[in-house]
């Protein structure tokens, strides 16, 4: 009789201890959420054990030994990646896992918009907190660097992709400009190199004339009228007589363009010399590439601002000057 009773209060223990085991692991299993969203930063290097006791720390995990135990079970221990990472929702220490394994990490982002000049991107990089200014300026101008990303020119100027970017935080300066220029060699497809115009511009000479575009008007539509007005005087070899190229050959430029630096000699003076200057002046979007590539229909040798933004085109040098005459003499009078 005794037995029996010991036998049973022995059988009814060990199905306690059971149903807690399997208890306890459930809700050691079960999803979590932290109290408050975590950014959590995962250095590169960083062991799984000690990221564990990290997040276990900061109410993500309830236990670190659970996530522990996955990684060295799935043998995924060391696959995890670094990057920040942000917890907010329920999950699962095997939905954790998955995670730092996938690198599912927070992107910061970066837009660099149409028309920025080199030196304009690196230093948005640099305020930003992307990455070393110095560090940029010496790879952008490395020649070794860049015929590497496939460009055949002095510097980056030009092939910095103006767009939004979106990556993992901690890249270093020549993982974040071969994205720029990977985006470039993407956008300037094949179809757009076989449309370089009546002048048959190679690469170099497309994107330099997409620069001078881009920083004389903000209009897309009017970019294949400015195009004309550049193409029609290469063909003609008159001078581009281009304020922003002058401008970009200024030293320390303070936002006066004076008579005197109109006539004194730069590579990009041209006002002085016939022809495309050595390279872009700036960094062109997509709209001005096209309009390098294939410009409007026109006899179009001049433009001249309006005052809002737009331009007037003239074909004969009497129709400019009345139109300057017009838009630029009667503004400064008012």
């Amino acid at each position: 009789m005794m037995g029996k009773l010991f036998f049973r209060l022995l059988l009814l223990l060990l199905s306690l201890i059971l149903l807690a085991t399997l208890g306890g692991a459930y809700w050691l299993m079960s999803p979590q959420a932290p109290a408050q969203t975590v950014f959590y930063q995962l250095k590169p290097g960083t062991s799984l054990s000690r990221v564990a006791g990290e997040l276990e720390e900061l109410g993500v995990l309830r236990s670190a030994l659970t996530l522990k135990l996955l990684g060295r079970l799935s043998e995924r221990g060391g696959a995890i990646q670094s990057g920040t990472y942000r917890f907010s929702e329920p999950a699962t220490p095997e939905q954790i896992l998955e995670r730092l394994v996938a690198g599912d990490v927070e992107k910061v982002s970066l837009t660099i918009p149409e028309g920025f000049t080199q030196q304009q991107v690196i230093d948005r990089i640099a305020e930003l907190g992307y990455g070393d200014r110095e560090k940029l300026r010496q790879l952008a101008e490395d020649p070794e660097f860049v015929r590497s990303l496939g460009i055949e020119a002095q510097s980056l100027e030009g092939y910095l992709f103006p767009e939004t970017y979106l990556f993992n935080p901690g890249v270093d300066e020549a993982a974040l400009l071969k994205m720029m220029v990977r985006q470039f060699h993407h956008s300037v497809d094949g179809q757009l190199l076989v449309k370089t115009g009546p002048q048959h511009l190679d690469l170099h000479q497309l994107v330099t004339l997409a620069s001078i575009i881009e920083k004389e008007t903000g209009l897309v539509e009017e970019m294949p009228l400015i195009s004309s007005v550049f193409h029609n005087r290469l063909r003609r070899k008159i001078p581009l007589q281009s304020d922003p190229t002058v401008i970009y050959g200024i030293a320390d430029f303070d936002g006066n363009l004076t008579r005197k630096q109109l006539e004194t000699l730069t590579p990009y003076n041209t006002y002085l010399i016939r022809g495309l200057p050595p390279g872009p002046i700036a960094n062109p979007g997509l709209a001005a590439l096209k309009a390098a590539a294939a410009p409007a229909s026109s006899s179009f040798l001049y433009f001249v601002a309006r005052g809002d933004g737009s331009h007037q085109f003239s074909a004969t040098l009497a129709e400019h000057n009345r139109a300057v005459s017009r838009y630029q003499l009667h503004r400064r009078r008012q």
